[in-house]
């Protein structure tokens, strides 16, 4: 039959060009429904914060620290961090500024111990710290931009704590479950370079031919079925009382 050897040779080629894309797919699929989400993120490492109310009495008002910061600000918040109360000034053109609340000026270089110190307070769990290094670039895992304290923690799943350079917070994790989910979901949305892009043309294009497989693949059954059956009915007849 004409239909019959054009959906099995189309069904046998295409899936031959798609057919270890979705095998990562499945295993991507399986990677992603096996491990918590919040295993992924670290958030079992994360400790309780125990940071309190900032005491506004005893800081200078906004107005006196963005003039001492040198900044208009059009918006502002207030946080407190391990290094103190600090000021998040954004002006109405450029980045955002980080300063003191208390001074007015942004925080000094931080040092290695304050940085495992800070990351250790912010850990949960008893492993020690390896490893603290400040990176002139934050490293693409993180999603951001700029210097950040990289500190690594001796426990089973190899957390890495990236934290502010000016402010000693906490501004994202990883871990070796990270990369190894991160490693997968690239793999699943077929964008290598950033992971980010699951909308682009080659997913889009190879998802159109494994609906080709499927739908091939139902016509194949569907005929081969009827041929059987049919098959069958004539045996049946052939064997029937005479």
């Amino acid at each position: 039959m004409k239909v019959l050897r054009l959906s099995s040779q189309l069904h046998k080629w295409v899936a031959l060009v798609v057919g270890l894309q979705v095998l990562f797919w499945v295993g991507g699929g399986l990677v992603m429904t096996v491990i918590p989400i919040e295993t992924v993120r670290s958030e079992h490492r994360a400790a309780e914060s125990k940071s309190g109310p900032v005491e506004l009495e005893s800081l200078p008002t906004l107005a006196a620290v963005a003039r001492r910061a040198g900044v208009a600000p059009v918006e502002a918040e207030l946080r407190t961090t391990p290094r103190g109360p600090a000021w998040t000034l954004k002006p109405a053109d450029g980045e955002p500024v980080v300063v003191s609340a208390v001074t007015g000026l942004p925080f000094g270089p931080m040092s290695a111990g304050e940085a495992s110190a800070f990351a250790r307070t912010g850990y949960k769990g008893d492993a020690r710290v390896s490893d603290a290094v400040l990176l002139a670039a934050a490293p693409q895992e993180t999603g951001r931009t700029g210097p950040l304290w990289r500190v690594d923690f001796a426990d089973r799943e190899r957390t890495t704590f990236y934290l502010s350079p000016a402010t000693g917070e906490v501004v994202t994790r990883r871990s070796g479950v990270w990369r190894f989910y991160d490693f997968f979901w690239r793999l699943h949305i077929m964008d290598w370079k950033t992971g980010e892009n699951f909308n682009h043309p080659l997913i889009i294009v190879t998802t159109v031919l494994t609906l080709s497989i499927v739908i091939t693949g139902i016509i194949l059954l569907w005929i081969r079925l009827a041929r059987d059956l049919k098959a069958f009915r004539a045996s049946r007849r052939a064997g029937g009382p005479r």
